[in-house]
């Protein structure tokens, strides 16, 4: 059964952060977590992680530093939703999110999106207010099984570029 949720987690990021990551909208555990990425089988952490040779950050706390350092902001395509669970495929009645205070504050240089149901609602809502175009990056959701830890890395190199 779909319920509608409205996104709990404000998006991070800073004036120095360039590159921003958006998803499509926050799993269950990240809801409870109160921080994007939260369930333990996501991959999201091992990746950017690897692809910028650092420490694993395990911590909401050691996550945001992370994220600072390597001035990576973070939100999702979508404000509020009906979705049932965690579910991308059950999402349905979208009120996109406003990007324009990240844009504003950060000098963003690049957008990436993490898996299809993101760039498809951002393609959507969000590129038409933007202008600007994003990078769909493989999903790091473990429902994308097909892509392996090695193969996602690699992938998401780019955001290093």
């Amino acid at each position: 059964m779909r319920v509608p949720v409205t996104h709990p987690i404000p998006p991070f990021y800073d004036e120095s952060s360039r590159i921003l990551i958006l998803g499509s909208f926050p799993s269950v555990k990240s809801r409870e977590m109160q921080f994007f990425y939260g369930h333990p089988r996501n991959r999201f952490w091992k990746v950017v992680s690897s692809v910028f040779e650092d420490r694993f950050p395990e911590t909401v706390p050691e996550r945001r530093a992370f994220l600072a350092r390597h001035h990576i902001a973070v939100w999702d395509v979508i404000y509020s939703c009906e979705i049932s669970g965690s579910s991308d495929a059950s999402i349905r009645s979208v009120i996109p999110s406003d990007l324009t205070p990240i844009l504003t504050a950060a000098p963003i240089r690049s957008i990436y999106v993490n898996g299809r149901t993101a760039e498809a609602m951002y393609h959507r809502c969000t590129e038409p207010v933007t202008g600007r175009k994003a990078v769909c990056l493989p999903s790091t959701s473990p429902a994308n099984a097909a892509w392996s830890l090695e193969r996602l890395i690699e992938a998401w190199s780019v955001i290093r570029s």
